[in-house]
């Protein structure tokens, strides 16, 4: 699971993505509700090697739900994520995504407490994680939204990721694409999404320890207890 990011930068998403960044700013670090960058195709029509970025809120909810939700809804597990009421109309409709990550962090507990990490790519370039979008109507005061979620798969045994999270529990690790794959997730067919769901090489990533300042301390380790639905 991964509740806690920090989103690409403006230049990263030029520079690595390929993407002009959405007009408007966003927070550097990004937990469930916020707002952050995602990439998908700029209409339905898009051909492969099309991208277009814009803000979204972290945690996917859709018309019919209370935008609360999203505080539930930032991780997407694929052994489910088509058949769950939440996330199964944009898994039907395609409507995949990359959310561009300059670093994420995990809780560890093998010291007997949970200590912050920093995972980031280990030569230094952002990653671009597989996730679902979801578009919410204009509401009575005439403001739409546009919604993400993060996918997820089994992690236990993984030379990094098995080190995080509660002793006992699963463990999860994000799908993480390779460049090459950016525009193939997002032109692909719904029943042929599984074929990216792989564990990314441990080789690949760096993760050191970054305890949190400041008024936010904590809450890294809260959201960690709420579910995937």
């Amino acid at each position: 699971m991964c509740a806690n990011y920090r989103p690409s930068t403006r230049d990263q998403l030029q520079q690595h993505f390929g993407v002009a960044p959405p007009d408007s700013e966003y927070q550097a670090e990004a937990f469930p509700a916020s707002m952050a960058p995602l990439i998908r195709l700029p209409r339905a029509d898009a051909v492969a090697g099309d991208r277009a970025c814009a803000l979204g809120m972290f945690g996917m909810v859709p018309h019919w739900a209370d935008l609360k939700l999203a505080r539930q809804t930032y991780n997407a597990r694929t052994e489910t994520v088509a058949g769950k009421p939440t996330f199964r109309h944009a898994y039907k409709h395609r409507q995949f995504c990359i959310v561009p990550v300059a670093s994420f962090y995990e809780p560890s507990y093998e010291s007997g407490k949970a200590e912050r990490y920093e995972i980031a790519g280990a030569d230094g370039e952002p990653l671009g994680i597989a996730g679902l979008w979801e578009a919410r109507p204009a509401d009575k005061d005439g403001l739409a939204l546009l919604s993400f979620s993060m996918l997820t798969i089994n992690a236990d045994g993984h030379p990094l990721m098995q080190h995080f999270h509660k002793p006992g529990d699963e463990k999860r690790m994000l799908v993480i694409l390779h460049p090459d794959q950016y525009d193939a997730w997002l032109t692909c067919e719904a029943q042929d999404a599984a074929r990216f769901f792989e564990r990314y090489p441990a080789e690949r990533l760096v993760a050191h320890p970054a305890p949190r300042t400041g008024s936010r301390s904590g809450r890294g380790a809260q959201q960690e207890t709420l579910p995937e639905l």
